[in-house]
């Protein structure tokens, strides 16, 4: 699987572009905004856009999203139902956060923990990881041993739990008995900021490493 993030949105948030390296079929995870970036890269990489893939329902993730599934007619696929309320809340999101007006939208499907995307001939396992808002999802790619996160977890830190339905311990089991297993030498892209692996921090994030939790 081949990637390349793309900052968008005033929040900087690390949606990625992913294709399979033989067939150049691609999707894009989290458009917050900024299409007409995300667009641009799609055609100087020679790509065939073929699916959108969310991981939560907060705006900085999902803002472009329906635009963009205009724009290029491919479907909207994630988070898992549970987030629902987020993508319908997503015009009064856009007051609260300072975006531009956003109109709420149905994906083409809701996902669930253990669903598969196929792209190309690349596979991406789906996880329920609940904690930040109780529909989010990750992505994994067993074949690239890499994962997309969202806002689960962070180099250095963990993802808020402040909003309406967040709860922490979803959030610690989360990224204990869902991510963690999945082996430390996965490396992420989370929601912001730098990637990181899974060894990595369990070894030192402050918040989740082995040694404050045993």
């Amino acid at each position: 699987m081949k990637y390349q993030i793309i900052p968008v949105t005033p929040f900087q948030q690390n949606c990625s572009l992913i294709w399979c390296e033989k067939t150049k079929r691609a999707a894009v995870v989290d458009p917050g905004g900024n299409i007409d970036r995300i667009q641009n890269e799609v055609v100087k990489l020679g790509l065939v856009l073929e699916k959108i893939l969310l991981t939560h329902g907060h705006i900085d993730h999902v803002g472009g999203a329906k635009a963009l599934a205009k724009a290029a007619n491919i479907p909207i696929i994630g988070p898992h139902i549970a987030d629902k309320f987020w993508i319908e809340n997503l015009p009064k999101q856009s007051q609260n956060f300072g975006f531009p007006h956003c109109d709420a939208f149905e994906p083409e499907q809701y996902l669930q923990d253990g669903d598969i995307v196929n792209l190309g001939e690349q596979r991406l396992s789906v996880l329920h990881c609940p904690g930040h808002t109780p529909g989010h999802i990750a992505f994994f790619s067993a074949q690239s041993q890499l994962a997309w996160v969202g806002d689960v977890l962070f180099r250095s830190s963990i993802g808020r739990t402040d909003f309406p339905q967040s709860n922490h311990q979803d959030l610690i089991h989360s990224i204990t008995e869902k991510l963690w297993p999945l082996g430390a030498e996965v490396a992420f892209i989370p929601g912001h900021g730098p990637m990181s692996t899974f060894g990595e921090e369990r070894e030192h994030n402050p918040f989740v490493a082995d040694q404050l939790l045993r």
